[in-house]
């Protein structure tokens, strides 16, 4: 089961590394939050089925996908295959307790997300994890098939994104939410940063999020931000056919090297883009080993410390540099 990468506007690039690094953000002051106050952020069993439509679906799935996998059922209601699948989604949402959100979308409302997802027929049952989509099944597949399709699907949860799921709690109020993160003192400029950056604004983008870490040298937000700006600004301008043509050609020229794994990170092939950065590494000598050696870090910086791919390219380079 491997994801793909997730954008609004159907683009394989960072834009889902994007929102599911500010959501995993938000999602861990969130959790500080509620235990300064004594909270727990739990929901009611039935606040693990929600309905989802296109002006709600980064917030309530993307955003979402940063702490719980997020299953979506897309449906219409003259769909009859639907009206099977459908109780028996809900059902196993309660039943797996908080491993996973179950959205549903309909169809006949939601037409744009069912063209971004390249759906040709319904029932059909995506998930979103971490802010990557991944196809699950078409049709109204049996209840065996489906209960081993979760169970992977939270795994995947677990071992490559550190999800933890969602408390659920049946006592707690009818509409309990998990707790809401306070205004910081940094917001305003974050989200001009995210602006920026969503306008292509690179340079706008960089300097807004070096401003925030010239106060805050620790904020994740800022830190992932500026990785993923510099990253997109030195793309931006780039022929991917010379670039790979370059590389390919010239294995053992460092800044070829470093252009093809920029690349191969923005297309969504992280361990490629570790793995020719690591070998640089392993092949070069002094500051060409120095300069291949930092610009990984930098890109560990994009894909964040947590993620099982980073720490595998660490344990490498550590064995390549010593």
């Amino acid at each position: 089961m491997q994801p793909r990468n997730m954008s609004m506007s159907g683009v394989v690039d960072l834009a889902a590394v994007k929102a599911a690094g500010e959501a995993k953000a938000k999602a861990e002051q969130a959790r500080a939050q509620a235990a300064r106050t004594g909270g727990t952020g739990a929901v009611t069993p039935a606040a693990l089925v929600i309905d989802v439509d296109e002006a709600g679906f980064e917030r309530d799935v993307l955003q979402r996908s940063a702490e719980v996998p997020v299953v979506i059922d897309f449906w219409a209601e003259w769909c009859e295959p639907c009206k099977q699948l459908g109780p028996l989604l809900e059902r196993l949402a309660v039943e797996y307790n908080g491993r996973f959100l179950l959205a549903k979308v309909d169809v006949d409302a939601n037409q744009m997300l069912m063209q971004q997802f390249g759906i040709q027929g319904i029932p059909a049952v995506f998930a979103v994890v971490a802010g990557q989509a991944l196809p699950l099944f078409q049709g109204a597949a049996p209840e065996a098939q489906i209960r081993e399709t979760l169970d992977q699907l939270i795994q995947v949860g677990e071992q490559r994104f550190g999800l933890t799921g969602i408390t659920v709690d049946p006592d707690a109020p009818a509409d309990a939410a998990p707790a809401e993160v306070p205004a910081g003192p940094y917001d305003a400029l974050l989200e001009a940063a995210a602006s920026a950056l969503d306008a292509n604004d690179f340079g706008g983008a960089v300097q807004a999020y070096k401003n925030v870490l010239t106060d805050d040298p620790g904020n994740p937000e800022a830190k992932l931000g500026l990785a993923q700006a510099e990253l997109l600004g030195r793309v931006q301008s780039m022929d991917p056919a010379a670039v790979r043509k370059d590389a390919a050609e010239k294995p053992d020229d460092v800044n070829a090297q470093i252009a093809a794994a920029d690349l191969d990170l923005v297309g969504g092939h992280v361990e490629d883009a570790f793995g020719r950065l690591v070998e640089a590494v392993r092949r070069t000598t002094g500051d060409e080993r120095n300069t291949a050696r930092l610009r990984l870090l930098e890109l560990f910086e994009v894909i964040g410390p947590e993620d099982p791919r980073v720490t595998a390219a660490r344990t490498a380079l550590a064995r390549v540099l010593f």
